[in-house]
């Protein structure tokens, strides 16, 4: 039987102590994250054209959160404020592949002080970043190792059900991050929906496929571990499913857009969480660690970004966050873009750093696991198509402010920062997003040296440019 006597957490480094005492069985926790998924990209968000059903499952069993935010639109960032409770500037994971700094008490640590068992299998936190986190067991954190994902089956069958402590459980999807399957597992390209600002080309649509089939690998992990939690745990198990940051497509990952930083997240809990549920309240990755912290008995603490949101999850609250702020730091040579964001219920404004500097990714460029294959089509298409150089003007050339009314405009297509009828707002929005970056303690760095400049064109791509030259910065 789990344990439902007095605990007392001693105080880490300075963090609240944490007393808890359980008038009922903690519950065990299943957290399962995928790899570069952007929300909409799931039947319970309505791309029914995307096989999903585990998804789905798991959806008519829970809540679907429609606002749900990562901290920032690239991997360790992300996996790091999740397990810190922390926001990229004040953990110090900024950049993507950096890690917390070792001083800074993580996830494990709080609910090892509960009595839990906490475990991780595949991607978790970013590569072999694993074993700075405390674990009590880990296994395949390595690149595309899926193995992982029969490992965390395996494991739920052996471990001892009498007497064993609480458990919580980690499991890291590597897909859809690509690199994508070579099969489309029966997909049709011509019937997928296309992101907005895509250019439409036949490559760009079978490689579309390609991510639709990975989308649904990703699911095939996630029916894996779901009938092992089915079969080897009690009903009394949290199931909580999330994504790690947007697609790698353009203006997704890499990108404080709604299609890189709003990621799918639903949560199961049998007798607490009633099925088939939605709600609109805007939670943030940050606030993963004080829910489910208070969700096992215990006291979240004080001194983290981080605030529980269990009053949603049991239907006494319909609302969590009146702000959501990112942040993107860049991504070493491949990336060097940092920007900054700010959403409301209605509006979202975003800051370009470095307006000067090109916006490039993985997908533009052509190195490893990028994507020119279809990208390159795109830039053949700008030299005769408006619409496309207007996608590719937009994809490299950033202005310094953005500002876009979400409940018009869900895609972000329409810049009004520099619309007069909106200046109020915007100036109400950037001195909001001044005052948080000042209590983050925000340095605003550049994380590259040798940032791709606009006004040298050779260094962000062969062939990226439409006709007349370099883009233009957008004046919209």
């Amino acid at each position: 039987m789990k344990s439902t006597s007095l605990l007392i957490a001693l105080c880490v480094s300075g963090a609240l102590t944490a007393i808890a005492v359980h008038a009922v069985p903690q519950p065990d926790i299943v957290i399962f994250l995928t790899d570069d998924q952007s929300q909409g990209d799931l039947s319970p968000y309505g791309d029914n054209s995307l096989r999903t059903p585990n998804m789905q499952r798991l959806a008519d069993a829970g809540m679907i959160f429609t606002r749900a935010y990562v901290a920032s639109p690239t991997c360790a960032p992300s996996r790091a404020a999740m397990l810190t409770g922390l926001m990229p500037a004040r953990n110090g994971a900024e950049p993507n592949h950096a890690k917390p700094r070792p001083e800074i008490k993580k996830w494990p640590a709080y609910f090892q002080e509960l009595g839990y068992e906490v475990v991780a299998f595949g991607k978790v936190s970013h590569y072999r970043h694993t074993a700075d986190y405390g674990f009590d067991y880990f296994a395949h954190d390595t690149f595309h190792d899926h193995a992982g994902i029969a490992a965390a089956a395996e494991f739920l069958k052996n471990r001892a059900r009498n007497g064993a402590k609480p458990l919580c459980l980690f499991v890291g999807s590597n897909w859809p991050h690509v690199p994508w399957p070579e099969t489309d597992l029966g997909y049709d390209p011509s019937h997928l929906p296309l992101p907005a600002g895509s250019v439409d080309t036949p490559e760009t649509r079978a490689w579309r496929a390609r991510y639709a089939a990975a989308v649904t690998r990703a699911d095939d992990d996630l029916g894996v571990v779901l009938d092992a939690v089915r079969a080897y745990l009690s009903t009394n198990t949290l199931v909580l499913f999330s994504g790690d940051n947007g697609t790698q497509w353009p203006f997704a990952k890499w990108n404080c857009y709604e299609a890189g930083v709003c990621v799918p997240l639903i949560v199961s809990w049998p007798g607490v969480v009633k099925p088939g549920t939605r709600t609109l309240a805007m939670v943030s990755w940050i606030d993963f660690l004080p829910t489910l912290l208070e969700a096992a008995g215990g006291k979240p603490p004080k001194d983290i970004d981080g605030r529980s949101f269990l009053p949603v999850l049991r239907s006494k609250r319909s609302s969590h966050r009146d702000r959501i702020f990112t942040t993107h730091s860049g991504d070493g040579r491949f990336n060097i873009y940092p920007s900054r964001a700010l959403r409301d219920g209605q509006w979202k404004y975003l800051r370009n750093l470095h307006p000067e500097f090109a916006f490039t990714t993985h997908i533009d460029l052509p190195v490893n696991l990028g994507q020119r294959a279809y990208f390159q089509t795109w830039e053949a298409a700008a030299q005769t198509n408006d619409h496309a150089a207007a996608v590719l003007r937009r994809y490299h050339a950033r202005p310094a402010e953005e500002l876009y009314d979400l409940t018009s405009d869900p895609h972000e297509q329409n810049n009004l920062a520099t619309d007069p009828r909106h200046a109020s707002r915007l100036k109400k929005l950037r001195r909001q997003l001044d005052n948080w970056l000042r209590d983050q303690g925000d340095a605003l760095r550049v994380y590259a040296e040798q940032p791709r400049l606009l006004s040298d064109p050779t260094s962000y791509g062969p062939g990226a440019l439409p006709p007349g030259g370099r883009p233009k910065p957008r004046s919209d």
